[in-house]
């Protein structure tokens, strides 16, 4: 494998970043997840821009511009011989002191890793996934923002241990209100009389790439879309449930906290956006070998 570390090349062996790096002090840094599908870099654009909006938002100052990165990645996806795969591109602050001052790191550094992944079993795709709700609630907006994609990860971290001690792969969290955010690391979205619900992003959720594509599928196919606040109430009475990520893609949800979801198995429109999903990744995206 070749990993992308500051312009470099480097065999999966050498590949090394500084232990006084502040994306391992600290967290401080940005990440982004994206998909290949069939030679192709799924909605590489939209997962650039929102890396560049974290950016921003934390004040961090990209080494490279838009194109560049861009480029970086489907070179390395090439370097990595990959038609259907995995990347992640991490952009850390770069070396500094034991101090948290982030003016001491001059040097932001980027990594791009392109590989496989199987973020959960396959037969959950096809009979649906139990989840739990969590104790651990989602970071408040005023604390650090969840439209961030930081490497501060521990909120997630610590919610996924929660399910996982319950048994299961995935987790509900809910706001400091007690409304419905997001899981740990996918967005939620339940049927309910025809109508395609999920969180706002006021509530926790995060600006996912694959939530943006399904609820634009489920519009031109005739399905009304909305972001109203939802309770746990609401999930346990929705008609179906899926929670849509660019590492998990679509997979549904059989069970909530004990309660069976609609006729406890993947309900009807559910399948249908996971069709349209699949169909539109095997033509849509940048080309790696153009």
């Amino acid at each position: 494998m070749k990993i992308y570390v500051d312009g470099k090349y480097c065999d999966e062996k050498s590949a090394r970043i500084s232990v006084f790096d502040h994306g391992l002090l600290y967290g401080d840094g940005i990440f982004e997840g994206i998909r290949a599908y069939n030679g192709r870099v799924f909605k590489l654009k939209e997962h650039i821009d929102r890396l560049f909006c974290s950016a921003k938002a934390i004040l961090l100052n990209m080494p490279l511009s838009h194109v560049e990165v861009m480029k970086a990645v489907i070179e390395t996806c090439r370097q990595n011989k990959i038609q259907d795969g995995y990347i992640r591109l991490v952009v850390t602050r770069g070396v500094g002191t034991l101090g948290l001052n982030p003016n001491r790191c001059t040097d932001p550094s980027v990594i791009i890793i392109a590989d496989k992944i199987q973020l959960y079993p396959r037969e959950l795709y096809e009979k649906g996934m139990e989840i739990v709700t969590v104790a651990t609630t989602r970071n408040l907006h005023s604390a650090l923002n969840p439209a961030i994609k930081s490497l501060n990860y521990l909120n997630n971290v610590l919610a996924k241990i929660e399910a996982n001690n319950a048994g299961c792969e995935e987790a509900v969290m809910l706001n400091a209100e007690g409304f419905v955010a997001e899981c740990t690391g996918d967005n939620i979205f339940i049927v309910k009389a025809g109508a395609l619900l999920t969180p706002p992003l006021s509530a926790g959720a995060l600006y996912g790439i694959t939530r943006g594509v399904v609820m634009e599928l489920a519009q031109s196919d005739g399905v009304p879309v909305a972001e109203p606040n939802l309770t746990r109430y609401d999930l346990f009475n929705a008609d179906e449930c899926f929670l849509t990520g660019t590492g998990a893609e679509l997979i549904p949800i059989v069970k909530i906290d004990g309660r069976v979801i609609g006729t406890g198995k993947p309900g009807a429109l559910t399948r249908r956006l996971v069709d349209k999903y699949r169909a539109l990744t095997k033509v849509s995206g940048e080309s790696i070998y153009d």
